[in-house]
C-alpha cells in the first residue's frame, strides 16, 4: 500500500474520529452479550460482525456528515479550523460522498441481521445524521447526540432477540444521560463562538457554571440508570466493580472542569470517558461470564 493511500485512509479515520468509537462500541457489546446470556441465544460470531460493523458504518456516516454539514461554522472557529474539510485536506463531495456509502452500508448490514433492525434502520440514521442540525435550533442538541449513541446497547440486544427489553433499555439511558452530560462539557470551549453564530446549546444558553450543573444532573441519572440495571438484571460482584469505577469516572471529570479553567476539558471528554466505557464493559463481561457470586 503507498504512502499516499495511507495518508487519505488516515485523514479519513480522523475526519470520523475513529477513537472516538469507544464510547458507544462497549455498551453495544454489552447489549449482545447481555442477550446471548439473559436469553439464552447462542453466541453467533457472523452475528457478532455484524453488529460491530453495523456501529461503525452508523457512527462514520453520522460523524462525516456532521463535518461536512458543520463545515462553514468550522472554518471560522479557530479550534476547528484544523479540521480536514475546512483545512482542504478532504473535498466536501468526497466527504458527502463517504456519508451516503457508510449510510448504505450500514442499511445494507441490518438487512443481513434481521428484518426488525432492517426496518428500523432508517430511524437510526435519521437520529444520528439529524443530531447534526439540531445546534441550529435547540440547546437540546447534546440530548439528541445522546439518543444517537444510545441506541448502540438497545440495538445490539435487538440484532440477536429481534424484541425489545427492559435491561438493555436501562443501559441505553444510562448512555443518553452520559453522553449528554460529557457533551455539554465538550461544548464549554464553545460557548462565545456559539453566542457569535447564533448556534445553540446549553453552555450559550445558560453560560458555563449553570451548563457544568446540568451536566451533573445528566451524569447523576446516568448513575442511577446504571445501579437500576443492575438491580434489574441481578449482577453479581464484578459488575458492582464495573458500576464503581463508571461512576467515579463520572465524578472525576466534574472535578478536573471548572468555569473559569477549561484546559482540561480533552482529559475529561476523551481519556476520562474513554476509561469509564471499557472498563465498565470489561467488569460487566467478567460478571456475565464468571457468574460472580460473591
Amino acid at each position: 500500500m503507498s504512502s499516499a493511500t495511507l495518508t487519505k485512509i488516515n485523514n479519513y479515520l480522523s475526519l470520523i474520529k475513529i477513537s472516538h468509537t469507544i464510547f458507544a462500541l462497549p455498551f453495544a457489546i454489552i447489549g449482545f452479550f447481555i442477550a446471548t446470556t439473559y436469553t439464552h441465544a447462542a453466541f453467533n460470531l457472523s452475528l457478532f460482525a455484524l453488529v460491530i460493523l453495523c456501529m461503525v458504518f452508523a457512527r462514520s456516516a453520522a460523524m462525516a456528515f456532521n463535518r461536512y454539514i458543520d463545515r462553514a461554522f468550522d472554518a471560522k472557529n479557530n479550534r476547528t479550523a484544523v479540521r480536514e474539510i475546512p483545512a482542504g485536506v478532504i473535498k466536501p463531495s468526497n466527504a458527502l460522498v463517504f456519508v451516503i456509502v457508510s449510510s448504505l452500508l450500514f442499511v445494507i448490514t441490518t438487512y443481513f441481521i434481521n428484518p426488525l433492525c432492517f426496518f428500523l434502520s432508517p430511524v437510526a440514521l435519521i437520529v444520528v445524521l439529524g443530531y447534526s442540525y439540531t445546534k441550529r435550533f435547540t440547546a437540546l442538541c447534546h440530548l439528541i447526540l445522546g439518543i444517537g449513541l444510545s441506541l448502540a446497547p438497545i440495538g445490539a440486544y435487538l440484532a440477536v432477540t429481534g424484541r425489545f427489553d427492559w435491561l438493555p433499555l436501562f443501559f441505553s439511558f444510562t448512555v443518553l444521560f452520559w453522553v449528554s452530560g460529557f457533551d455539554i462539557i465538550y461544548a464549554l470551549q464553545d460557548e462565545e463562538f456559539d453566542k457569535s453564530q447564533q448556534l445553540h446549546s446549553i453552555p450559550a444558553a445558560l453560560g458555563k457554571t449553570k451548563a457544568l450543573r446540568v451536566s451533573e444532573l445528566l451524569h447523576l441519572l446516568s448513575a442511577a440508570c446504571v445501579i437500576a440495571a443492575g438491580k434489574y438484571g441481578h449482577f453479581g460482584l464484578w459488575y458492582w466493580c464495573g458500576v464503581g469505577v463508571f461512576i467515579a469516572m463520572l465524578g472525576f471529570q466534574h472535578s478536573i472542569v471548572k468555569p473559569n479553567d477549561l484546559s482540561k476539558v480533552n482529559l475529561a471528554f476523551m481519556t476520562t470517558n474513554g476509561i469509564a466505557s471499557v472498563v465498565f464493559a470489561v467488569f460487566v463481561l467478567l460478571d456475565i461470564f464468571l457468574h460472580s457470586t460473591f
